[in-house]
């Protein structure tokens, strides 16, 4: 456990870290920051093949990405059916 100091200096980088990446979203373009949203994108689906392919054992890419089809497919099935909620409140 950390102490109240520990507490208190990560608290500080956090919120710098967050006003820092909040002043470089402001400054970006609407094009850099739709760029910016895919990159991401493809980076957490290349995440989710990869943990796909550790947790099963694969070598077969397109083993890996038809997991990851069958996740995502579940995911939106429980979704829909109102069995999942975000874990934060959505924005208007």
């Amino acid at each position: 456990m950390t102490d109240p100091q520990q507490q208190q200096d990560l608290e500080a980088l956090q919120d710098a870290i967050y006003r820092d990446k909040v002043l470089r979203a402001r400054a970006m373009t609407a094009e850099e920051r739709l760029a910016e949203a895919f990159d991401l994108t493809t980076e957490v689906f290349q995440r989710m093949h990869d943990g796909a392919m550790a947790q099963l054992g694969l070598s077969d890419d397109l083993a890996g990405w038809k997991e990851v089809q069958r996740r995502l497919n579940r995911l939106a099935i429980a979704h829909e059916s109102g069995l999942y909620a975000p874990s934060r409140p959505e924005t208007p």
